[in-house]
């Protein structure tokens, strides 16, 4: 089935407006019904919003191929829409969207139209096809474009309808000089069926001359990729030629790819194409396994995976890993196969890619995520994830704060240092609202990489649960914080529900399917995620009151032996329970004129960065490139006594880093002890100097306590491969 058989001009228009994602997608299923595609018009666009719950559809470079499998569709169909002014649809590059194909696909019944769904993804990769359907000045002209390209590509209808020499033939029958998709002889082609074949490739059962067969039968000279049908994506050879020859034939790939997205309809060829395209201008071998919804197509075999180097797996859905085992993998969403093709296959080729290890489960579970070695390696993974992007509040928020503390007057009134003039006000209010979002993002990005988009929401809520130590008796919050631990609990708890309700809603009818991602997971999910963290809270809570009893109980000790302690728990956690128990200790006693403890506790607070910032610029082989530029932030994060600077680090290293940054800073709170330094602001690092007693000594403090900090780790670190 050709594509100008699925697209009529009925469902295409030209010189079309919509003001936003939603009001073009509405378009485009009018445009759908009026072909008479559909037996359910809002099932469908139910089934296509779900699609777009996913991920955006958009594939950047101003497209959009937005798609659903649903039993709202009567028939396989397309709509077309050009769009001269675009329209933001989320895509990936930023760009707007001004050409857009809507795809229809019955939920049940032949695949017969996947192999026209595939021709397009491929033709929109082609320069110039879009700019040629954009500037197409009537409907006729926009179908001609389409026909014309698909004819230069693949041929024209006779040629692939029916038995010929130098052609595809898709039923049973002597052929010459192309591809045969199911049984019988054939001559100087591809075979994907059973029988005899001379002078090229047979991926079936059979007898062959001038080949290598890698299943059954005798062959001698080529390959035999296997036994399964090529009849819905077009092959690697065939995505770039019509024909495929024995002179032409690859003996083997350097690198081998398999495409996969959650409908399989476009983004997994396009992705494929792209993949092989770029190799090709690279000089590299590649071959592309597509895992669309007709099944897989051009199949891997075990001897070319046996001989690549590298496997890429560009997927946002399941696919089968078991043969790859011992082989180095690379797993990146089915989008990076459209836009980052020759950044994955240079990784591919650096010799630097991790060797998988399969965890003997049927599949593993790849999309987004790399592959499932271990409940602890999961939990890390998804950490990382709440990690990376809580990160620019934590930078952004702190040193906004920092430079509130820069810019104010301490002398105006010091119990309001930070807000006493009105540019000091403002950056620190600011401040303070991004450094807020730090636990509610953490939370929500953790829900989000356990359970995809809809754990986000829930997981953000719980996060902002947690912050605000709700609890039953006061839903409002404000008597317990449940600190940076419960963020992190209140994210994992988040994503594990939304999990658990997919599970549960599996059974519902299909024509619920659109009404999952924005009614059933946001309502059930968030409430859930609430009531736990709601109350686990008060424990939380009950874990930072121990904490103060304790330190209370340690005042009338040694001084040196408290500065140690409360500079040590200002590294434990770095922003966590422990960290604020020391903090809230310090600033308690500002109010009995104990001046010393505070004191300890910021040069404690100002060690993990500074320590770590140090480490990145001696010990670079160390850290990755992005680590050490991390790294030199941390030098004016750490100068502003804002600890939770270290927490990325910490997060990924935790048994080296905190050991090193809790020696570190348990020596910076001593020695300011020992110094006597004394500080009567509770925050602002090197810019409340002057408010320092003995400030000499006490910079010497937090100097010595962030170098012995950075060799203790430097001895530690392992350097990065």
């Amino acid at each position: 089935m050709r594509i100008t058989e699925l697209l009529k001009q009925e469902s295409i228009g030209l010189n079309e407006r919509a003001e936003n994602k939603e009001q073009a997608i509405d378009k485009l299923v009018t445009l759908m019904e009026a072909g008479g595609r559909l037996k359910d018009k809002a099932g469908y666009k139910a089934g296509i919003l779900a699609r777009e719950g996913l991920g955006s559809t958009a594939i950047g470079e101003g497209i959009a191929i937005p798609h659903a499998k649903v039993e709202a569709v009567a028939q396989p169909g397309l709509a077309a829409m050009v769009l001269p002014e675009g329209v933001d649809y989320e895509a990936f590059d930023g760009s707007l969207a001004n050409l857009i194909f809507m795809i229809a696909a019955p939920a049940e019944g032949a695949d017969v139209h996947l192999e026209a769904l595939a021709r397009l993804s491929t033709l929109l990769m082609n320069p110039g096809f879009k700019e040629a359907l954009t500037a197409a000045k009537s409907k006729e002209e926009f179908l001609r474009v389409i026909d014309e390209a698909e004819t230069a590509r693949f041929g024209t209808a006779e040629e692939e309808s029916g038995p010929q020499s130098g052609a595809a033939e898709e039923g049973n029958g002597p052929q010459g000089g192309a591809a045969q998709t199911e049984n019988g002889p054939q001559t100087g082609a591809e075979q994907t069926g059973n029988g005899s074949q001379t002078g090229a490739a047979q991926t079936g059962n059979g007898s062959q001359t001038g080949a290598t067969q890698t299943e059954n039968g005798p062959q001698t000279g080529a390959a035999q990729t296997g036994n399964r049908p090529h009849t819905g994506a077009p092959a690697a050879e065939s995505r770039t030629s019509k024909k495929t020859t024995a002179e032409s034939a690859p003996t083997g790939y350097r690198v081998l790819a398999v495409t996969a997205c959650p409908t399989g309809i476009a983004h997994t060829y396009m992705a494929a194409e792209n993949l092989e395209n770029t190799a090709k201008k690279m000089g590299i071998a590649l071959k592309a396994e597509t895992d669309g919804s007709g099944g897989a197509q051009n199949v891997l075999t075990r001897s070319e995976i046996a001989g690549a180097d590298a496997i890429i797996i560009a997927a946002d859905k399941n696919v089968e890993m078991a043969r790859f085992d011992g082989k180095p993998v690379i797993m990146v969403p089915v989008a990076d196969g459209i836009h980052k093709a020759e950044e994955l296959i240079n990784r591919a080729v650096s010799g630097t890619v991790p060797v998988y290890r399969h965890d003997g489960q049927k599949n593993a579970d790849t999309g987004v995520e790399e592959n499932k070695d271990s409940l602890g390696r999961s939990i890390y993974k998804h950490l990382m994830n709440g990690v990376s992007h809580m990160l620019p509040f934590v930078i952004g928020g702190g040193i906004l704060i920092a430079l509130a503390f820069l810019f104010d007057d301490y002398s105006i009134d010091p119990s309001n240092f930070g807000k006493n003039t009105p540019l000091a006000a403002y950056l620190k209010t600011i401040g303070e609202q991004a450094f807020g979002m730090m636990l509610p993002i953490l939370a929500g990005f953790i829900a989000m990489s356990i359970a995809d988009r809809p754990g986000l929401a829930v997981g953000l809520v719980a996060g902002l649960i947690a912050k605000m130590g709700s609890t039953f008796a006061n839903p409002a919050g404000g008597d317990v914080n449940a600190g940076f631990l419960g963020a992190l609990f209140a994210g994992f708890v988040g994503g594990y529900i939304v999990l658990g309700l997919r599970k549960l809603f599996e059974k519902l009818p299909k024509s619920l399917e659109g009404i999952k991602p924005v009614l059933l997971y946001p309502v059930i999910g968030i409430f859930l995620a609430a009531v736990v963290t709601t109350f686990v809270n008060p424990y939380m809570g009950m874990i930072n009151d121990g904490l103060t009893h304790f330190l209370n109980g340690m005042g009338g000790t040694s001084r040196i032996v408290l500065g140690m302690v409360l500079g040590g728990m200002m590294s434990i956690d770095m922003g966590g329970p422990f960290n604020k128990a020391a903090y809230v200790f310090g600033t308690a006693q500002l109010a009995e004129g104990n001046f010393e403890v505070m004191a300890a506790v910021m040069a404690g607070g100002m060690v993990p960065p500074i320590a770590i910032a140090l480490c990145t610029t001696f010990f670079k082989k160390k850290f990755t490139a992005k680590e050490r530029q991390s790294g030199i932030v941390n030098y004016v994060m750490g100068l502003s006594f804002i600890t939770e600077g270290a927490i990325p680090f910490a997060a990924q290293d935790p048994l080296r880093v905190i050991p090193s940054c809790i020696v570190g800073s348990a020596l910076a709170g001593g020695l300011s002890m020992a110094f006597g330094c004394t500080l009567r602001a509770p925050h602002g690092g090197i810019f409340v100097l002057p408010t320092i007693g003995n400030p000499l000594l006490y910079l010497a403090a937090v100097v010595a306590g962030a170098v012995a900090g950075c060799l203790v780790l430097g001895a530690l670190k392992k350097n990065v491969e």
